[in-house]
């Protein structure tokens, strides 16, 4: 693994533009094309390997906490464990997940968080990156099936004639092109789609409908699972006709008190950092995550570790991040159905990947 400066295309800001990658910059460069990343087949099998064992212990976890009932632990309360057991028992499947992880081309990956229910980045993972590839030939080869297992894994959880709404928060345009996106292969693998806003689903008699009245049966929704336990129509939720994607079992994996859960499930493992909610359980440099922070809010590393314990607050091992002369590099392995088939490179100037956090593409030899 390294990172290694290249030239960018002459007309690069016209060929991702094309793609429909139109914030290429935003408060400064947020796609990278002046550098990659390069790994060889054996460390992008690493990688491979590692997110594999990682989403099947995961799923081994949702199992424990349903058949113990610990969702204290996970600050659920009545009401999202009983949609979460519902959803889970009902055998509702998941389409798409991406694990951060620590790795700089020795040793193992280890696990920083899971974004299981709403990560951002796909796009720009899946579609923008390949073409730079097949652009440039800078490397051999990409770390890159989402898009076709994308299509895939549609076919697998829908019905032939299926709808399916996708909503999210539209004003946000990165994740409106999230959403676009996953419509988009949604219809590429044959079905009826619709977008809405987050804020135009309404209800009406008994379930979930549009701004045109029809009823809501399948929802792709790029809103977090605790936000939606919080609205005022949270009320409707268990009892509403509607098969949510990303079902509501995620809530035990999109969920940094996971960390802690692991670790307890799987002491040691070489995939894993200590986790806690008592710092002082953690040896050396610590690492502390809100239970439900996103894009790094509120995440704070202290070098000799803490002394108190806060509310709602996980902490972590350290692992450093790859460095080079681009700054700080989180690992996206991107998660579709039960396979790792990805990669995305997010780089920052310090060490907590932030939302302002760059692109880089990569490419194997």
């Amino acid at each position: 693994m390294r990172r290694q400066s290249r030239a960018p295309r002459e007309d690069w800001r016209a060929r991702v533009e094309s793609l429909g990658f139109d914030f290429h910059t935003l408060d400064g460069p947020y796609w990278i094309e002046d550098a990659c990343y390069r790994f060889d087949a054996d460390e992008i099998d690493r990688i491979e390997n590692a997110g594999n064992e990682l989403h099947a212990m995961c799923l081994q976890a949702v199992a424990h906490v349903i058949e113990r009932g610990e969702y204290e632990p996970l600050g659920l309360d009545q009401n999202a464990a009983a949609m979460v057991e519902a959803s889970w028992r009902n055998g509702e499947r998941a389409l798409y997940g991406r694990m951060d992880l620590a790795y700089d081309g020795r040793g193992e990956p280890k696990l920083l968080e899971y974004n299981a229910d709403t990560p951002t980045s796909l796009f720009e993972a899946s579609i923008v990156q390949w073409h730079w590839l097949e652009d440039t030939r800078a490397g051999a080869d990409q770390f890159n099936l989402i898009h076709e297992k994308l299509v895939e894994r549609w076919a697998e959880l829908l019905p032939h004639d299926a709808v399916v709404h996708f909503a999210g928060c539209l004003e946000t345009r990165e994740d409106e092109a999230t959403v676009e996106y996953l419509r988009e292969s949604c219809a590429q693998a044959g079905f009826t789609t619709d977008l809405l806003d987050i804020s135009d689903i309404g209800w009406r008699d008994s379930g979930f409908v549009d701004l045109h009245d029809r009823p809501i049966t399948r929802m792709f929704k790029l809103y977090p699972w605790e936000w939606m336990m919080s609205e005022g129509f949270a009320a409707h939720l268990p009892s509403a006709p509607t098969t949510w994607i990303e079902p509501a079992w995620k809530q035990v994996l999109s969920n940094k008190s996971l960390l802690p859960l692991l670790w307890r499930l799987y002491p040691g493992h070489p995939n894993l950092l200590p986790a806690s909610h008592d710092p002082r359980e953690i040896p050396g440099p610590v690492v502390a995550k809100p239970r439900h922070g996103r894009e790094g809010e509120g995440v704070f590393i202290a070098e000799r570790g803490i002394d108190f314990a806060e509310s709602a607050v996980v902490y972590q091992g350290f692992a450093p991040l790859y460095r080079s002369e681009g700054g700080h590099a989180l690992l996206g392995a991107w998660v579709i159905g039960d396979e790792t088939v990805g990669l995305g490179i997010r780089e920052d100037d310090g060490p907590v990947t932030r939302n302002t956090s760059r692109f880089v593409p990569h490419c194997f030899d």
